[in-house]
Formats: C-alpha cells, sequence, structure tokens
C-alpha cells in the first residue's frame, strides 16, 4: 500500500511539475537568441537549465539522504519556481544575463524530476523495479507534451499581464512548480526513504560505489550519454526549425512529439528491461539513437523528417534511460542507493550541459546535419562498454 500510495504522489507531481518543464523548452533558446541579439546564444537557455540540474543534483540527494525524498523533492520544485519568475523579470527588463541565473535556478525542477524517478524504486520489489521507476517516468508524458503547446496561450496570458509574448510559457512554469512543491511536501508520506532505512549516508558512497560495481558504472555511463546526445539534438532543433521557416507553434509540436517520445512508451521500456535484462536493453536504447541521428542527419529542408527524428530520438532516450537508471537502482543496496543515484544525476546533468553548451557551436560550424552525426559519436563508447560488461551480469541484468 505504501508503494501505491508514493507512485500516486510522485505521478501527481511529476504531471504538474513537467507541464512547466515543457513549457520553458519550446521557447527558452528562442527567448535567448532575442535577448542577446544572437542565435549563437540559443543554446545557453538549455546550458543553464542542464547544468542547474547537475549543479542541484547532489544538494538534492544530501536533503533526501539526511531528511527524506519529501524535503529534496518540494525544495527542487519550490527553486525551480523562484527561476521561472526571475526568467519573467529578465523577459520583462530585456536582460540576457539575468537569464543565465534564472535558468540555472529552473534546472532544480529539471533534478527533482530526475529524482523522482529513483523515488519510485525506494520501496519496489527487484521484479517491479523497471516498471514502477518507469511509471513515474511515463506521467511526464501528459504536461510535458502539453507545456510546448502552451506557446499560444502563453503569449494571451503576457498580453493580459503587460509583459513580453515570450515571458507567457514561463508563468505557466512557476504556477506548474508551485503545484508539484506543495503536492509534495503535503502528500508525500510516509516518506519512502525513511520507510527503507536508507537514510543518512555520505555521499562520498557513491564515488566509491563506481569504483568497485561495473554494473553501476555501465548504468550512469548510459544515462549520462544517452541524455547528452538527447539535449544536444533537442537544444538546437527549434534553432533550425525557425531559420527554415517553421512558426513557433509548429516547433512546440515537434518538441511535444519529441516529448511524448520520450515519455509515453516509457512503461514498455520498463517492461522490457524487466524482461529482457537492463544491459540488453540499454543496448537496443543506442541502436534507436543512431537511427533518430541519421534521421535528422539527412533531414534537409523536411521538417517531417526532422520531427520523426526528434520523435525516434525521445524514444531510444527512453529505453536508455530507462535502462540504466534501474541497473543504477540495482547495483547497490538500500543504504546507498540515494549516494549513488545522486551522482548518477550529477554527471547525467553535468556532461548534459556541455553538450547543450557545444551545440550552439557545433551548429553555426557544421549546420544541423553536422550536429546530428557529431551527437551520434557518443554511442560508440556506451556500446562498447555494455558489450564488455554483459557476460559479467546477472542475466536478469
Amino acid at each position: 500500500m505504501s508503494q501505491k500510495r508514493t507512485l500516486g504522489v510522485l505521478i501527481a507531481a511529476q504531471i504538474a511539475g513537467s507541464i512547466g518543464i515543457g513549457a520553458s523548452v519550446s521557447v527558452g533558446a528562442v527567448l535567448a537568441a532575442d535577448l542577446s541579439g544572437s542565435a549563437g546564444w540559443s543554446g545557453s537557455a538549455s546550458t543553464m537549465s542542464t547544468l542547474g540540474a547537475a549543479l542541484w543534483a547532489l544538494p538534492l540527494a544530501r536533503v533526501a539522504a539526511a531528511r527524506g525524498r519529501r524535503l529534496a523533492l518540494s525544495l527542487g520544485w519550490s527553486v525551480s519556481l523562484l527561476g521561472a519568475v526571475l526568467v519573467i523579470a529578465a523577459a520583462v527588463a530585456r536582460s540576457f544575463p539575468l537569464t543565465l541565473p534564472a535558468m540555472l535556478l529552473m534546472g532544480a525542477g529539471n533534478a527533482a524530476n530526475l529524482q523522482s524517478r529513483f523515488a519510485a524504486t525506494d520501496l519496489a520489489d527487484e521484479r517491479h523495479r523497471g516498471r514502477s521507476l518507469a511509471l513515474v517516468v511515463w506521467s511526464s508524458t501528459i504536461g510535458a507534451v502539453a507545456g510546448p503547446n502552451l506557446t499560444k496561450p502563453g503569449a494571451s496570458v503576457a498580453e493580459v499581464l503587460g509583459i513580453p509574448p515570450l515571458a507567457g510559457p514561463f508563468v505557466f512554469s512557476a504556477v506548474a512548480a508551485a503545484i508539484a512543491t506543495v503536492v509534495l511536501f503535503v502528500a508525500l508520506r510516509p516518506d519512502p526513504l525513511a520507510r527503507n532505512g536508507s537514510r543518512g549516508r555520505n555521499l562520498r558512497v557513491g564515488w566509491e560505489v563506481l569504483k568497485t560495481s561495473a554494473q553501476a558504472r555501465f548504468g550512469v555511463a548510459t544515462v549520462a550519454l544517452s541524455h547528452t546526445v538527447m539535449v544536444s539534438l533537442m537544444a538546437m532543433t527549434p534553432v533550425h526549425m525557425q531559420e527554415h521557416g517553421a512558426a513557433l507553434t509548429i516547433v512546440g509540436l515537434t518538441i511535444s512529439l519529441h516529448i511524448a517520445g520520450m515519455f509515453a512508451l516509457s512503461p514498455l521500456m520498463g517492461w522490457i528491461a524487466d524482461r529482457w535484462g537492463r544491459v540488453r536493453t540499454a543496448l537496443a536504447g543506442q541502436a534507436v539513437l543512431v537511427v533518430a541521428v541519421v534521421l535528422a542527419a539527412t533531414s534537409g529542408d523536411s521538417m517531417t523528417r526532422v520531427t520523426v527524428g526528434l520523435i525516434v530520438l525521445g524514444a531510444g532516450w527512453s529505453m536508455s534511460t530507462v535502462a540504466g537508471s534501474t541497473l543504477v537502482a540495482d547495483s547497490v543496496e538500500l543504504a546507498r542507493r540515494p549516494a549513488v543515484q545522486g551522482v548518477s544525476d550529477l554527471l547525467m546533468s553535468l556532461v548534459g550541459a556541455i553538450g547543450a553548451a557545444l551545440s550552439g557551436v557545433v551548429l553555426s560550424l557544421l549546420t544541423y546535419s553536422g550536429l546530428s552525426l557529431a551527437a551520434g559519436l557518443l554511442v560508440l563508447p556506451v556500446l562498447l562498454f555494455g558489450l564488455a560488461v554483459r557476460d559479467r551480469v546477472p542475466s536478469r541484468v
């Protein structure tokens, strides 16, 4: 019963919070380009948001280890709320420098979103751990798909409030973060970490585990590099589409379909990971990512092909992330799990931030096709690592 209640609360918070994340994704790059006056800075919004998720990963994990998931997750969303308010202020003041720390704060919502998937495994039994994690990932579908399509309603809200049109979607982000904060702080009781007794571990344990466990290292590498492939390509797709004359509504629809690919099929990915094994599923996810980057690289002026590529990219991310994250949860006992998960989220977001930061430069130098192929190269180390570790883990893994 505690596991069902925990999943219900996490799902409710994910739906709300993901609306805010989705609302900011499709306009963040456009807002950054508008305020800075240069398309070269368009990737900074995604970079700072992803970097923020990295910077907040370990502090939130420390709070979780010391005080439980409830306080850690609600804190993450409350900081994201502050960030959304500052983005609106930056748009009103036409201040690009203010946008950067504001997006950094919004990254705390991404960190909370990521840690929620691990919270779903705290009370789950081993046979259904992949499905429990995937169910929370799936719950982001509703909000994440709806969020990017709030550009036009956001402009209407902005008109009523007397703020710039591109600031409107961030009003939805602020409200969504507030709802997620309240839901988690009020309803996530009993705390899942308190129930399984894993609180209070020093986070240095996480690094120690990665030194000794090949399973954990592969899980973290899969999650981090697959996320980087996805972020690097997704961050520049709105800019690429606008350069080819696509309207903001079309950009929003494309990002929505991409996010649907990320989240909508995640229960299936969890079932596959439980049945096939985590390593096999992760390797299959890399193959899907290869298909995605090839589609994007050969899209040319075809917005349809770009959209299909982004959908496939989302599916590859989903398969890789669910399998890799479940493998991380499998690799250590309950008492050390929060520490390892905190390190995993830190590396995932940090490497993703580097990819997002470089994506704008690569786009300028090599075009969208070159960016796609460059991102696809990150699949290679995961494949080699996976093939090396595959025969050294139990069959269920």
